[in-house]
């Protein structure tokens, strides 16, 4: 039998590439084909997501055998389809969420929506537009040895003294049976490999900055604190537990400074280290058997490139093979299992890069050949996009900073003008070798974009995370600018044609580089940033909730001063560059005064300024003709004080 690497390799020789032309800004907008494609269990239908036009996606059934769409599922208003699981081999469970806005993570609602292939019996199963069980819930099993049953924990978030209850929930009928009471409110739940939730996670009822993690020996048997975490200290999260129901497979940082894959024996106490990288965080790579995760067989990271390693003393060295003969044949590139059938004969896989958009592919297990689907987004292809790649610099008081670099497909690498475009978050997030769509956008029309993992990102170790908190303003600030200087020094930007643009944070810091550093960037584009820290505390989401509040707090702090200080509303005296403000008039996390405040004082000093602000978007624009109009007056921005016209006065 031909190896599944040789017989890729045969595909890939035999593919004519066809110089392709450049993609137009309404091709970028283009909501994504298929966001996500998940096999039934008995290998029978495609489940597939897409996101329509006015931003909410939608669910499509495809048969395999006759490739045709059997059913569509779509919600209206502000619901749409958060995940799709399927629950047995006809009915698939769909969560729901409410979008906040493009930039940020739709929040959960509770509410669990079940239908069949064919869109029969299509039915709320939770929340409060449910028959039955009117309490806002989650899956924390979909027990796959019960084709009508999954197992529940409901949510009570506001209510003091009240427990989540984890029940047994009739996917058919929305009926549910309590089957336990968990250790405390609206906790996160883990179950053993026989349906027995015997892992709590959630925040002390007696102190919000505190998380406590509970167990159980068994279902009879009472919870006990396992450990305890505060804000700032190393934490283990829990994936599963491993095929001996004893312990259990998770990501820690209580050993080291960034997170580890590591195994907890809940008995004892003791955590192994079996995975770790000292620079960045890793992630567990394990093999599937019988709709569970069977046995960890390798770690991911992504430091200068996206690798994966596999350990060699393990059991399931099938899985293993399977993994690695994919990984070589599509090198360079990022491979994920999406799902998989019960008996593991047919998966469906994703493949995609920095530099690739995403492909989904059926991979035969059994007659190790591969079949193309799709691309998610067939109208762009490979060879159009402009060249991502990592780059590494040093802070200005000696820290390693890694960036993304994306720069222009037709143009040498020197004296380029340059776009910073550092992410929003800011803390947790970092950027990846994945394709950003504003990054591709700027470098195919000529600039150069640098996106910096600034102290304070996410996947750098507990420490560079925590380097951040009090410093928006500041060292994060500066080591977004150590990074444009490196170009600089490099010869491959012109240090006269440099402007920052980013995102809801990135829009701050958009902000505060043109008050930090007036003489080195000649122009600043804010989408949905903030202009004033101050104003954190009294207008937006983030403090609805005594966590984000305690969060928000050791973000930035309360210190008036320093909020000040770090704020440009505060320090437009300093400004030189001309500011372009985007906002929309429905964000709730950055909401519009943020905007407002900023251009009625650059107004009150003539300050040159442009204005973007669009009905019905939230913290980030959904619509593609808002997206098109965003690029197209930004693009004019810059081309105004940085272009190649710019490069010839």
């Amino acid at each position: 039998m031909r190896s599944l690497y040789s017989f890729l390799l045969l595909i890939a020789s035999c593919l004519i590439v066809v110089q392709a032309q450049n993609l137009t800004l309404e091709d970028y907008a283009r909501p994504a084909q298929f966001l996500d494609i998940k096999i039934s269990p008995t290998g029978k239908y495609l489940a597939a997501t897409s996101r329509s036009d006015e931003g909410n996606i939608y669910l499509q059934i495809i048969d395999i055998k006759t490739n045709q769409i059997i059913s569509v599922r779509h919600f209206t208003g502000r619901d749409s389809i958060g995940s799709i699981n399927w629950a047995n081999a006809e009915r698939i469970l769909i969560t729901l969420v409410r979008d906040i806005g493009a930039l940020e993570s739709p929040v959960g609602t509770g509410e669990i929506f079940a239908v069949n292939a064919d869109g029969s019996n299509a039915r709320m199963l939770t929340g409060y537009r449910a028959d039955n069980e009117k309490t806002p819930a989650s899956v924390i099993n979909y027990l796959p040895e019960d084709e009508n049953y999954v197992l529940i924990v409901t949510s009570t978030p506001n209510r003091k003294g009240s427990f989540s209850l984890i029940k047994r929930l009739n996917i058919e009928n929305g009926r549910a049976r309590q089957v336990a009471r968990a250790p405390m409110r609206s906790s996160g739940m883990m179950t053993d490999r026989t349906g027995v939730a015997r892992i709590a996670i959630g925040i002390d009822q007696e102190n919000d900055n505190e998380m406590i993690m509970m167990y159980r020996k068994n279902e009879k048997a009472d919870w006990e604190t396992l450990r305890r975490y505060g804000q700032r200290d190393g934490s283990f999260t829990p994936l599963s537990f491993m095929p001996d129901n004893l312990h259990v497979l998770g990501v820690s940082d209580t050993q080291t400074d960034t997170q580890a894959i590591s195994i907890l024996n809940p008995e004892t106490g003791k955590e192994e280290i079996i995975a770790h990288h000292p620079k960045v965080d890793v992630s567990a790579i394990y093999s599937i058997k019988n709709g569970f995760i069977n046995e960890v067989i390798g770690a991911s990271y992504e430091h200068d490139i996206y690798e994966e390693v596999y350990f060699e003393d393990i059991q399931d060295k099938t899985f293993s093979g399977y993994l690695q003969g994919l990984r070589a044949a599509f090198a360079d590139k990022k491979v994920n299992f999406t799902s998989i059938t019960k008996d593991n004969s047919l998966a469906v896989l994703t493949v995609h890069s920095a530099n690739h958009p995403r492909e989904f592919y059926l991979f035969d297990t059994r007659n190790m050949q591969l079949s193309y689907l799709l691309n998610g987004q067939p109208w762009m292809k490979a060879e159009q996009l402009a060249q991502t790649s990592s780059i590494f610099y040093t802070s200005r008081d000696g820290l390693d900073i890694h960036a993304v670099l994306t720069l222009p497909k037709d143009k040498a690498a020197k004296n380029l003008p340059l776009i910073l475009l550092p992410h929003g978050g800011p803390h947790g997030i970092r950027d990846y070798l994945e394709i950003d769509t504003d990054a591709k956008v700027l470098a195919q029309h000529g600039y150069a974009v640098l996106q910096p993992n600034f102290r304070g990102s996410g996947g750098f170790g507990r420490s560079f995370l925590q380097q951040g908190y009090l410093n928006w303003g500041t060292t994060m600030i500066d080591d977004m600018t150590d990074g444009v200087k490196h170009l600089i020094d490099k010869g491959m930007v012109d240090a006269n044609r440099v402007c920052v643009y980013g995102a809801s944070y990135g829009g701050y810091a958009s902000l505060m580089s043109v008050v930090r550093e007036p003489d080195l960037y000649k122009c600043a584009v804010s989408f949905v940033g903030m202009s004033d820290l101050n104003l954190m505390y009294e207008h937006g989401d983030t403090t609805e909730s005594k966590g984000g509040l305690n969060t928000l707090e050791m973000y930035i702090g309360r210190d008036k001063a320093r909020l000040d200080a770090q704020s440009a509303i505060k320090n437009l005296d300093k400004l030189k560059a001309p500011i372009f403000i985007i906002h929309g008039t429905e964000d709730q996390r950055v909401p519009l005064i943020q905007a407002e405040v900023l251009r009625d004082e650059l107004k009150k000093r003539n300050h040159p300024y442009e204005w973007l602000v669009k009905e019905k978007e939230g913290h980030g624009f959904y619509k593609p003709e808002n997206n098109v109009e965003r690029w197209q007056k930004m693009l004019a921005f810059f081309d105004k004080y940085i272009g190649d016209k710019q490069a010839a006065n």
